[in-house]
């Protein structure tokens, strides 16, 4: 539906609804803006814009070609399912492709809703839009609600004795786990409930406005990523389950290793990890859930260690976004002030660097297999990500935060508040962050996290033929294993662009200067 239609639609008033405005919450189960709308209105109509002002600042959008997005046609597989599962019931998703600030108020306004209920979202420009939003419902005499969806303490709701923001995380983990009570996780009833979520539920479905009632044009099938401008990519071959469908397939699959998780979750080459992180970022299954199973799953005594540490990672979760909120600095400046002022390789030999990181062509095989595994799917392991970022900062001397937008550009899973926490992490220049004199040795990570090197061999064939030994350092190979091997160093795989040793000298130093001066 295109925006210029919406703009064309006679003065159409119905019965008074509730408009739910999807945005990082694209289900239908365990729904806080479904479940809130619910109390107030005996109808409701489900709206998702794609937000033309996002998709816009997208590399490459808006050139003569389709746009391989992973993300949008992840998004776009899930608010094709909530439409079909809405269609079944009778009703309709109001799909539609331009400003959200313009089209939620004219939309709400032609549809006769009295108000619209929608998430929270505290990234800055979200705030910005929302604020806008805001101000043109209060204008046309329309209520906005927003609720709590993304995590389970938010805001202010977690501080210190004095009563200030938290900014380290072991302090805020234990304030986290003293406050939580069952109710903070029990789910947030919306009766969509349906046997393998391919309908709705009678308790949800008898409240959706029926498709009938709509306006012709509004009754209309969403854009297809064509008419976005955007192609999957090869979304599709890396057969990621999507959808709410697929994040239920995913956490199932995930409840028998939860046990293991502790140990697993830090090699690459094992299926350690949920891979739930880009359902959570789309909200395609609730932060809730996931906290009861971690809560549930640590009062088995085989699940209870490994439970203990994946609720860790979730509460890390809600941390960053408490940063992000009590610090929006964060987005364009160090956290720690006194780190703005660390002096960053710049110029042709540092662009040179960072194309070869980006490329995932350092010489270093474990950094080259986590930039690869990137580039190629869109996901990287959650040890990689601190691998490479302290590479790229601390061998390579250059800013976090051109890597910070490198990976906003290629991560499935992108999410402002933990990936901007990560990379600050990394640095030494967030709250909290490892010592800057701690410096990841890229070969002995490898070494240890990736012994027998299948990592490795699967995102950087060209060297699968050295043995165990050298396949980390393949520099340091005999002259007749490397001939062995067919790699000509140089030609077939290059020689490593720094010497690590050299590196963390120039980052001690390049670290002290300023800690000298602060």
């Amino acid at each position: 539906m295109a925006h210029k239609e919406i703009l064309t639609l006679s003065d159409h008033k119905s019965q008074p609804c509730t408009l739910v405005w999807l945005r990082r919450d694209l289900r239908l189960e365990d729904h806080a803006a479904i479940a809130a709308a619910l109390q107030h209105t005996e109808s409701l109509q489900l709206v998702f814009i794609f937000d033309r002002t996002i998709l816009s600042a997208l590399p490459g959008a808006g050139g003569p070609t389709l746009l391989e997005d992973r993300r949008v046609a992840f998004i776009h597989a899930a608010v094709t399912e909530i439409g079909q599962r809405l269609e079944s019931a009778g009703s309709h998703l109001i799909i539609a492709d331009g400003d959200p600030r313009q089209l939620i108020p004219e939309l709400a306004e032609q549809l006769g809703a009295s108000r619209i209920c929608f998430a929270h979202d505290d990234e800055p420009e979200a705030l910005q839009r929302d604020q806008v939003v805001r101000q043109r419902l209060q204008q046309k005499g329309i209520a906005a609600i927003s609720v709590k969806d993304q995590c389970i303490f938010e805001r202010r709701e977690v501080l210190t004795a004095a009563g200030t923001p938290f900014s380290v995380f072991t302090p805020y983990k234990n304030a986290w786990l003293k406050r939580f009570t069952p109710d903070d996780a029990a789910g947030r009833a919306t009766g969509a409930g349906s046997a393998n979520l391919d309908g709705i539920g009678s308790g949800l479905a008898r409240r959706l406005r029926p498709k009938t009632t709509l306006p012709k044009v509004l009754q209309q099938a969403g854009p297809t990523l064509k008419a976005l401008g955007f192609s999957a990519g090869n979304l599709h071959e890396l057969k990621i389950p999507l959808a709410e469908t697929g994040a239920q397939i995913l956490l199932n699959k995930f409840k028998p290793r939860i046990g293991a998780y502790k140990t697993a979750r830090d090699f690459p080459g094992a299926k350690g990890p949920s891979y739930l992180s880009v359902h959570l970022r789309f909200g395609t299954i609730s932060i809730r859930e996931l906290v009861r199973f971690a809560m549930q799953s640590q009062t088995v005594s085989k699940n209870s260690e490994g439970a203990a540490t994946w609720l860790s990672e979730l509460i890390w979760r809600d941390f960053y976004m408490q940063i992000l909120h009590h610090h929006p600095h964060v987005v364009t400046r160090s956290f720690k002030a006194e780190y703005d002022a660390i002096q960053w390789a710049e110029g042709p030999e540092a662009d040179a660097l960072f194309a070869a990181w980006c490329a995932g062509q350092t010489g270093y095989p474990l950094v080259d297999a986590g930039m690869r595994q990137l580039n190629a799917t869109g996901y990287m392991h959650n040890r990689l990500r601190m691998v490479v970022a302290s590479f790229l900062t601390k061998d390579l001397g250059i800013d976090w935060r051109r890597g910070e937008r490198y990976f906003a550009w290629k991560l499935n899973d992108y999410d402002l508040s933990a990936n901007n926490g990560g990379w600050q992490w990394a640095a030494s220049t967030g709250c909290d962050a490892q010592p800057y004199f701690r410096i990841f040795n890229p070969v002995s990570q490898s070494e240890r996290f990736d012994e027998r090197a299948a990592f490795i061999r699967r995102y950087v064939p060209e060297i699968a033929a050295l043995d165990d030994r050298h396949i980390h350092a393949p520099w340091t190979a005999p002259a007749l294993t490397l001939q062995a091997a067919g790699i000509v160093l140089g030609k077939t795989y290059p020689m490593p662009v720094v010497d690590h040793d050299q590196a963390r000298q120039k980052t001690l130093m390049r670290f002290s200067v300023v800690k000298k001066k602060a």
